[in-house]
């Protein structure tokens, strides 16, 4: 070759040395940036020209060497698992962060757990077991149960307003999972623009790769690479981000309650996540931040009704029942177990409203009795409860019609029956949290209580009873328990019962930190950035340098000794 071509070898040398040093210093500037993909130079031998024959092979001369390809250092594999497992990781934290929230609304409200005015309460009945006639002792029953009212509503409020703050997040999750979805689809369309060309547009891979990894925090998705480098998203088996277009998700809210769903406008608002499938790490169902948190925060304001079953009223469906599943025995059951929050609600709630029944059918002298039974001939005659419902002005209602079956002593005061038709919806003539307050005229004036008998004695009978309410087992923690416990060991069983939810989720959140945390490394050692590794590049590609520099000194000394002294 003569001696002018051969300054383009070594000019080629020096070019491509160069460039391949200033990745390495790339990689090396970017070595703390998050989503950042080691780059590696790809070198390789540009054309041979032939200039002969030889006996057993072309005699030919190089022309150099060119910098060939940048590619990025991805596993994919890695990848997709990481991001399944990230999914999963962060549906338990949330699950685990509301298990934490509602430990502490049960252990401590205002400077005093709900456990010491239900002890408090029950002391006030031992009081009162004692002196059933003293004003004092009737004070002080009437004081303590007031405070145990309040401080069950109190925890009530704060499962609610919990639910409240979880509805809130699902907003903020479906628009950050739409501003991720957008954004990917931007980068999507500058990948492609630059890639039409020569150029390589790694750092804007990384921005996608990074927006795919947060992607999959919040919801399970599915992805793939089209040939023109587009990537496309699915959410939940749902086409999110697509070649042309992103189809946004949406939230429709619940008129009766207020809270939110995650829906696809653009497919007659069909709903994102199908939240009746049950909970299985084999079939993919306890992926992603926002699922979590729709399923914790459940889809109503629970209450005792959610904890029945059909045979407990009579046989009966009722509309409460829709979001129901049946168990072994075919007994239809509304379906809490999913959420902690409605399941607490549900289960407090189930505890207040034994409790207060209790006492006001005893108060009343009406233990056992059915509601058709209540009955009372003159308005003078009704007896007075400790617990009133918002919703009746009275524990009795006027019938002034003939014997029918609701009335069969014909004209007279009824008692007005709880009516869960229509719960959550309608709670009036319900004994819920949500619809219950101490009777004012007892607050005034406690002694209306008359723990004193026909004969002007001490009515010791309803205090034992009272005493004996507290300690007999009333019901089951819920349909899936077999053991019925008193209200004592009822409220401390939903705090065990929490404190377990809660480790279950704890100990499954970190199982699945330590398994993000290995993929992750193992993610690291493909395409994170080692320093010692980039700087063992640099003196390489300076060496390689240096070579064509000395290559390109030589070939000019020989043109200077050509051209300067043999002519």
């Amino acid at each position: 070759m003569p001696l002018m071509g051969s300054l383009y070898i070594g000019a080629s040398g020096l070019q491509t040395s160069q460039n391949a040093l200033n990745t390495t210093a790339h990689n090396l500037s970017n070595i703390e940036t998050e989503g950042y993909t080691r780059q590696q130079t790809l070198l390789e031998d540009r054309f041979y020209n032939t200039i002969g024959n030889a006996a057993i092979s072309a005699k030919q001369s190089g022309l150099g060497v060119e910098y060939a390809d940048v590619r990025q250092v991805r596993d994919f594999f890695l990848d997709l698992s990481y991001r399944e497992e990230t999914g999963r990781k962060e549906f338990y934290e949330i699950a685990y962060e509301t298990s934490t929230e509602i430990e502490t609304l049960l252990g401590e409200m205002e400077g005093a757990s709900f456990h010491d005015a239900l002890g408090d309460y029950w002391t006030s009945i031992q009081e009162l077991q004692k002196d059933p006639t003293s004003a004092v002792v009737q004070g002080q029953f009437v004081a303590t149960a007031l405070q145990f009212l309040e401080r069950a509503q109190a925890v009530y409020d704060g499962l609610s307003n919990y639910q409240d703050n979880l509805n809130a997040r699902v907003v903020d999750q479906v628009n950050l999972i739409n501003e991720y979805g957008h954004k990917i689809k931007q980068l999507n369309d500058a990948i492609k623009a630059t890639e039409i060309g020569q150029e390589e547009a790694n750092d804007m891979r990384d921005a996608r790769n990074l927006l795919i990894d947060k992607l999959s925090e919040m919801c399970n998705i599915s992805y793939s690479e089209t040939i023109d480098n587009v990537v496309e998203i699915s959410v939940e088996g749902t086409p999110f981000v697509c070649r042309d277009r992103v189809f946004e998700m949406d939230t429709k809210m619940d008129d009766s309650t207020g809270f939110y769903t995650p829906i696809w406008p653009w497919n007659d608002d069909a709903e994102v996540f199908d939240l009746d499938k049950e909970i299985l790490s084999a079939d993919d169902t306890d992926i992603g931040k926002l699922k979590s948190i729709l399923l914790m925060r459940g889809d109503r304001r629970a209450n005792y009704t959610n904890l029945m079953t059909d045979r407990e009223v009579g046989g009966v469906t009722y509309d409460v029942y829709n979001q129901g599943y049946k168990d072994a025995s075919g007994m239809e059951r509304v379906a809490t177990r999913k959420s902690v929050v409605l399941t607490m609600q549900a289960e407090l709630d189930n505890l207040v409203h034994a409790l207060t029944t209790s006492v006001n059918d005893i108060l009343c002298n009406e233990q056992g009795k059915e509601a058709p039974e209540r009955y009372y001939a003159t308005q003078e005659e009704l007896p007075i409860e400790l617990f009133e419902r918002l919703g009746e002005s009275s524990r009795y209602e006027e019938y002034t019609g003939p014997v029918d079956a609701d009335h069969p002593y014909g004209a007279g005061w009824y008692y007005i029956k709880e009516d869960i038709t229509n719960a959550p919806v309608d709670v009036s003539s319900m004994y819920t949290l949500s619809n219950l307050k101490i009777n004012p005229d007892l607050l005034k004036q406690p002694t209306l209580l008359s723990f004193v008998t026909v004969d002007k004695q001490a009515d010791q009978v309803k205090a034992d009873r009272l005493a004996q309410a507290f300690q007999d087992p009333f019901g089951t923690l819920n349909p899936d328990s077999n053991k019925e416990y008193n209200f004592t060991d009822y409220y401390d069983n939903m705090v065990v019962q929490i404190g377990n939810t809660g480790f279950i989720y704890k100990t499954i959140a970190d199982s699945q930190g330590g398994t993000v945390v290995s993929l992750e490394n193992a993610r690291q050692s493909v395409m994170g950035v080692s320093s010692n590794e980039e700087l063992s590049n640099m003196i390489k590609f300076q060496n390689a340098y240096n070579a064509a520099s000395r290559y390109i000194n030589a070939i000019d000394a020989m043109l200077d000794h050509l051209i300067n002294r043999l002519t």
